[in-house]
C-alpha cells in the first residue's frame, strides 16, 4: 500500500498494487496497521456501493455533520469517477479547499476522506460502481451537503453533470464561518 498527501490536511491517496498469478489477483484494499504507521486513525465501521448506471451522473457534496465524525474511504470498482474532497473545517489551514482525482478500477488508488470534509463524485463512464467504506454509520439527522457547483468552492469538474438528483443541486451558498 502507498499512502501519499494531497496538500488537504488529512486527505490521502492510497496506492494498491494487486498480487497476480495464474488464478487472477488479490487486492488489499485496507490494513489497519498500514494505516496506523502513517497516522490515519480509520476503523471501517459501515460499507455500501453506489452503482451508477449513466456517465455524468453527479453524487455529492455529501458530509456529516456534528457530533458524527465520518471519515471515508472510497474506491472505483468498474468504470471511472472524478473523485472530489472539499475541506470544510474551519481551523484548517486548508479551509474550503478542494481535491480531486481519477478512480477507477484499472489504476487501483483510492481517495482517504477524513471527518469535516465534503465528498462528491461524478461518473466518467456508464455503470460505474463506487465502493464506500465509512468510520462511522450514517445518521439521517446529521446528512449534510455543499453544492456541487457553489463558487465559494471552484470545483474544476471534468464535464457537466446529466443526472444530478433534486437535493444535491439545491444545497444552498456555503458560508464560511
Amino acid at each position: 500500500m502507498q499512502i501519499s498527501s494531497t496538500g488537504l490536511e488529512g486527505l490521502f491517496t492510497i496506492g494498491t498494487t494487486p498480487s497476480q498469478d495464474e488464478r487472477g489477483y488479490y487486492h488489499r484494499l485496507y490494513d489497519a496497521a498500514t494505516f496506523a504507521a502513517a497516522g490515519i486513525d480509520f476503523v471501517p465501521r459501515q460499507g455500501g456501493i453506489s452503482h451508477n448506471a449513466r456517465r455524468g451522473t453527479l453524487r455529492g457534496m455529501h458530509y456529516q455533520k456534528a457530533p458524527v465524525k465520518q471519515a471515508k474511504l472510497v474506491r472505483c470498482l468498474t468504470g471511472t469517477i472524478f473523485d472530489v474532497a472539499i475541506d470544510l473545517r474551519p481551523e484548517s489551514t486548508t479551509y474550503t479547499r478542494w481535491f480531486g482525482i481519477e478512480l477507477t478500477a484499472e489504476n487501483n488508488m483510492a481517495l482517504f476522506i477524513p471527518s469535516g470534509f465534503a465528498h462528491g463524485f461524478i461518473t466518467q463512464a456508464d455503470n460505474t460502481d463506487v465502493l464506500y467504506e465509512l468510520g462511522a454509520a450514517e445518521q439521517s439527522d446529521c446528512a449534510a451537503g455543499v453544492r456541487w457547483n457553489d463558487p465559494a468552492f471552484g470545483v474544476a469538474w471534468p464535464l457537466a453533470p446529466i443526472v444530478v438528483n433534486i437535493r444535491d443541486a439545491g444545497w444552498p451558498d456555503y458560508r464560511r464561518t
